[in-house]
């Protein structure tokens, strides 16, 4: 499995945010939805999704990453919830 970010990340209409990956060399779009950028560090409420998204992209995409290499992309899209999280 070839697996690449290469971004960059965007702000879609819904107020969260998209990351382009290629997925064995097709289009693989991440969305992360809102309320997982403010799961993300919980020390944070509330903020822009691109601030929250650009403070935690490393732990961001290793979740989409275990996500996508557990088969859980369908149709050219994977999304990002906060039950994704690991627990710390």
């Amino acid at each position: 499995m070839d697996l690449q970010f290469i971004g960059p990340a965007t702000l879609s209409q819904d107020g969260n945010i998209q990351y382009l990956a290629k997925l064995n060399g097709k289009d693989l779009l991440c969305h992360f939805s809102y309320e997982t950028l403010e799961d993300v560090d919980t020390e944070v409420i509330g903020g822009e999704a691109m601030t929250l998204f650009n403070r935690h992209q490393l732990k961001l995409l290793s979740v989409a990453e275990q996500k996508i290499l557990n088969g859980l992309a369908h149709d050219g899209e994977i999304h990002i919830y906060s039950n994704d999280l690991p627990s710390d």
